[in-house]
């Protein structure tokens, strides 16, 4: 391998030597086809994929080499080409994770676009995100795969969205077809391995994408409403893969990769799908259920010894259910368990850590840039920091002036962080052109400096994060931290994980909530985690107006915290008490609707809205009326 390729990536003080060169003379590839094409050529034989079916059959996945990946890829996005899939043409993706779904990702972008959609959306944002995307040809998990998805995607396609459905099967489902799938006016529905049967499988027929041109469409998460769609080139994911894969302990050719997230999510497609491309590494996918696979943990340090795995990604609520198992294999192979997408609770690294030996990697990234903009080093980790900067990116902390103009802080002051490199995204998706999506930055980057909207200081190349600036406390004009509170209630015995949000409050604007779920078998109450909280936090205004204890946080699809929705409960709860005793007001609500909370008021038909406008206009809220029926 070339040593521009390949520099020496072994710790922090790597860095300037690396960036000594140009990115544009290490010789990276331009297109994530190329990268495969790559791999198939020098590594034909060696086993690329192995996709589970689930958990309970970890030993018995299906199998895939390099050269056999190449040729279903091929194959696949010449399905889609006979489709009249073009350049700025999009294929949208609604599956669970499975053998298939990993070829057509790739396939995707090679014929056209690539739109992965999250299948636990509303069927209505599905819609929605299909039509932003302007896809016309949707690959979708069939009957056996994902019964309620497949139906949301028969019901598009007989709403007349779409030119052709093409259906997958779940991993190891090479039996015979089952039931013919319906008919569906003016729509060419098929099992797609069928149709990529009567395609070549040794050449792509239509033209090659190029570096510069969009590959994937990603949406911005959310549960409600309906996401951005970000776009990336392919450039963006190529290098983006290579900053990952030119770390030292992911060069071995042996290693092996264990990846579980959903293919919508960006990190699946770069760390765990496109980044072991370029060394050649082989990767095990979980089911389609990934992580959220009660039986992956009983089975999973089993998995680990069988496979040999080597390195793995996961957000913290997989570390946290790890280490409350027991070590049952040799798991002496696995060098490199990164964390990302949320913050990393002390007790939580602390547990896992005790319980494997292994260290916790912590990386930040947003899919704005792509995935990972930053990544620690197991041994060289800076305490507090989520790692230092990848190479080629350049980083930095900005504040907003009153007239709205960036400011730079000195290294150590708190602000925005801002990004700029070669994975910053090229804007969302606006509208359709002739040459495909017309992209809009939505005023996001300036000069090429993407804000990211975390809060973050800077210490030499690492990055600190401090939290979202929208989840920021601020409690008559004092910022406080959210994880101030959250570490205080996590120190509790009792308490297994904390969030803590902002309530709107008449005279101090908000004033800090916490809601957290209890260990298992722990005893406690309300008040008593309110007291504890009140005594132990830093600082008197932290101390929480209000301790809320759940059964479960609420999440994204991926694991992530999801304070919108804990803020939409807060707020409801909150206006609520403020219009108790109002006549007419039959129920209040907190929702949270494209990603912006609101509150909702219920009143009897014929009712007076006066008091309740005169009420909430003591708060910095977004609220409207319903009348209840």
């Amino acid at each position: 391998m070339s040593d521009l390729l390949w520099p020496v990536f072994d710790g922090p003080a790597d860095l300037a030597s690396i960036e000594a060169v140009p990115l544009a003379d290490r010789g990276l590839l331009g297109t994530t086809y190329d990268l495969l094409a790559r791999a198939a050529a020098l590594w034909p034989d060696r086993v690329a994929l192995s996709v589970l079916p689930d958990a309970a059959r970890f030993e018995h996945p299906v199998q895939r080499t390099f050269a056999g990946m190449l040729a279903d890829v091929h194959a696949y996005a010449n399905v889609f080409h006979a489709h009249g899939v073009r350049r700025g043409d999009a294929v949208a993706l609604l599956s669970p994770n499975c053998d298939e779904l990993v070829t057509a990702t790739l396939a995707a972008e090679l014929a056209g676009i690539a739109a992965p959609v999250n299948g636990s959306l509303s069927q209505e944002t599905v819609q929605e995100l299909l039509a932003r995307s302007g896809a016309r040809v949707l690959v979708a998990a069939g009957p056996e795969l994902a019964p309620d998805v497949f139906t949301a995607a028969a019901e598009l396609a007989a709403a007349g969205d779409l030119d052709a459905l093409l259906v997958l099967r779940p991993t190891a489902g090479n039996g015979p077809e089952p039931d013919p799938l319906p008919n569906v006016d003016g729509v060419h529905v098929a099992y797609l391995a069928t149709a990529a049967q009567a395609q070549p499988s040794d050449a792509f027929l239509g033209n090659l994408p190029s570096a510069a041109e969009v590959a994937a469409l990603f949406h911005t998460g959310g549960t409600t409403g309906t996401p951005k769609l970000a776009a990336h080139t392919h450039a963006n994911e190529v290098s983006d893969a290579w900053m990952i894969a030119a770390r030292g302990m992911l060069h071995n050719s042996d290693a092996v990769l264990f990846a579980a997230l959903p293919l919508f999510h960006v990190n699946a497609l770069v760390v765990t799908l496109l980044a072991p491309l370029f060394n050649g590494h082989h990767v095990v996918w979980a089911g389609p259920q990934g992580y959220r696979d009660p039986a992956l943990y009983g089975r999973f340090w089993k998995l680990v010894e069988h496979y040999r795995v080597t390195a793995m990604s996961a957000v913290p609520t997989v570390y946290a259910a790890l280490a409350g198992g027991r070590v049952d294999a040799d798991i002496s192979s696995l060098r490199l368990a990164i964390v990302g997408a949320s913050p990393l609770p002390p007790a939580v690294r602390k547990n896992f850590e005790s319980t494997t030996g292994i260290a916790l990697v912590e990386g930040y990234g947003l899919t704005e840039a792509t995935c990972v903009s930053t990544l620690n080093f197991p041994d060289h980790s800076r305490p507090g920091a989520i790692g230092q900067r990848l190479p080629y990116l350049q980083m930095k902390v900005v504040e907003v002036d009153a007239h709205g103009q960036w400011v730079d802080l000195k290294p150590g002051q708190v602000g925005t962080l801002a990004i700029k490199g070669p994975t910053v995204f090229r804007g969302y998706v606006t509208g359709h052109g002739p040459n495909g999506p017309v992209l809009d930055d939505l005023g996001k980057v300036r000069d090429g400096w993407l804000d990211t909207g975390d809060l973050a200081r800077l210490d030499d190349d690492f990055v600190h994060l401090v939290g979202r600036a929208k989840d920021l406390i601020i409690r008559g004009g004092h910022n406080i931290d959210p994880a101030v509170v959250e570490n205080t209630l996590l120190a509790h015995p009792a308490v297994s994980a904390a969030q803590a949000v902002g309530r709107p409050d008449p005279h101090s604007g908000e004033v800090p909530v916490a809601f957290v779920t209890l260990a298992p078998e722990a005893v406690t109450t309300a008040q008593e985690l309110r007291d504890w909280a009140r005594d132990h936090v830093p600082e008197r205004a932290a101390a929480p107006r209000a301790v809320t204890i759940l059964q479960a946080l609420p999440v994204t699809d991926v694991g992530k915290a999801f304070k919108p929705a804990l803020r939409a409960v807060a707020a409801g709860e909150a206006v609520a008490e403020a219009l108790r005793g109002v006549p007419g007001v039959t129920c209040v609500r907190g929702v949270v609707e494209d990603g912006a909370v609101v509150v909702v008021v219920g009143l009897a038909e014929g009712a007076d809205q006066t008091p309740v406008m005169r009420t909430l206009d003591h708060y910095s809220i977004s609220w409207r009326t319903e009348v209840e029926r």
